[in-house]
């Protein structure tokens, strides 16, 4: 098991403990654009963590805000029938009505 690392860890020094293998992580990103490394530093300054970390919430944001959303209509649908199914009063809102509500 230890004489091949998998792909993307790294491998072991033979002098590793059992408790060492939990402590293996994977390779890390290389961002290669300036801009790309500014923004990470940025994010992790504003959010007090590490720039991994502010990477790793960038994308999980993305990735999240990517997903397809249940259209607003459906998510408006219960409180529109609870509207609909309350009694009409057959009281006219006009103007006279709106001038009460500020004592006018």
């Amino acid at each position: 098991m230890f004489g091949v690392a998998a792909r993307g860890l790294r491998r072991p020094c033979r002098d590793t403990s059992l408790s060492d293998l939990y402590t293996w992580s994977v390779m890390p990103l290389n961002i290669r654009s300036e801009e790309v490394n500014q923004l990470a530093e940025k994010l992790a300054s504003r959010a007090g963590v590490s720039k991994t970390e502010a990477v790793r919430i960038a994308l999980t944001n993305e990735l999240e805000r990517q997903e397809p959303r249940v259209p607003l209509a459906e998510r408006l649908k219960p409180l529109l029938d609870e509207i609909a199914a309350m009694p009409r009063t057959g009281l006219e809102a006009d103007k006279a009505f709106y001038d009460s509500l500020n004592d006018e």
